[in-house]
């Protein structure tokens, strides 16, 4: 029965032992119970992995090395994201470090590793860390994620009454600036993104239908698809629709149209009067408001016919 019950843990798929991340407490204790490989069972299974392609191998060498991933992503949770995201990460920065791994090189997995995990972190940091790509340059990158630590170095050297100063002093910037090799003036704008709070696009409490949060004015209403159709249909009217709706009428009915409804002088008095249509053309003023009447019925019936179809 023992036998038995050991041949089934043998054979048991190793990753079976480690929970999802879903349960985050129970996946950091879990992994810090799995065994660490000394350096002649690393360097055996780095060669299976290499010579043979031996899956099995590199999931010995992974599950043995999630608990590195943990204790990095641990430094970098001052950026307001998940630590299961950025263990999440460091896990894909953990395997590529293992099929990249060279056990001729007298190495150990756990320092060749470190770099490929904190790479990846550090990708989605600046990917994700406020939705602003807040570094580009290595410099940049450099500075993003050393300012915090410097700071606090800087305030472990000053009287107490002088701890709780938030800001780096312009001798402070200075340093910053020359030891990694970046501007002053990007030291300060740094800083300044870094000690900024997020504020949530949408309502966060249970009220949200009565808490005024950004996402009800920042919303771009000119791109909202009614609001398109609408603008569209409103530049077709005052350009291609009124001239195919002019078009359908009369030449008399159309110069009446255009001095009544669509002529501006210069002198902002606007076109003809009806009793001046009435005087040009030797009929009554109430005869040129009818022509009127009728020809704007044939160029709204024009314009809802073009607009059907």
């Amino acid at each position: 029965m023992n036998t038995n019950t050991a041949t089934a843990v043998a054979v048991r798929d190793p990753w079976s032992l480690v929970p999802s991340l879903g349960n985050l407490d129970a996946y950091i204790s879990a992994v810090n119970r799995l065994p660490l490989l000394t350096q002649s069972e690393e360097t055996s299974l780095a060669r299976r992995l290499r010579d043979h392609g031996d899956l099995q191998a590199a999931g010995k060498l992974v599950l043995s090395h999630l608990r590195l991933v943990v204790s990095v992503s641990r430094q970098y949770l001052g950026y307001g994201l998940p630590q299961g995201d950025l263990i999440q990460e460091g896990n894909v920065g953990l395997m590529k470090a293992v099929k990249r791994f060279d056990p001729e090189q007298g190495v150990r997995l756990v320092s060749y590793a470190l770099h490929w995990i904190k790479a990846e972190i550090h990708e989605y940091i600046l990917k994700n860390w406020r939705m602003v790509k807040v570094a580009t340059t290595k410099a940049q990158r450099k500075l993003f994620f050393n300012l915090r630590s410097m700071k606090q170095g800087f305030k472990a050297g000053v009287d107490d009454a002088d701890t709780h100063r938030n800001t780096l002093t312009a001798a402070e910037v200075a340093i910053v600036a020359r030891e990694l090799n970046v501007k002053p003036d990007e030291v300060v704008e740094m800083e300044t993104r870094l000690a900024g709070g997020d504020v949530a696009l949408e309502p966060t409490g249970e009220d949200g239908e009565e808490e005024f949060a950004p996402i009800a004015y920042l919303a771009d209403e000119r791109h909202e698809p009614m609001r398109s159709i609408e603008a569209r249909q409103r530049d077709w009217m005052a350009s291609d629709g009124i001239a195919r709706a002019l078009d359908s009428l009369d030449s008399r009915s159309r110069r009446i149209v255009e001095e009544r409804w669509l002529k501006v002088n210069d002198d902002a008095s606007g076109g003809m009067t009806l009793h001046e249509l009435a005087a040009e053309y030797g009929v009554s003023a109430e005869r040129i408001r009818q022509i009127e009447v009728a020809a704007m019925k044939k160029m709204r019936k024009s314009i809802e016919t073009a607009t059907a179809s």
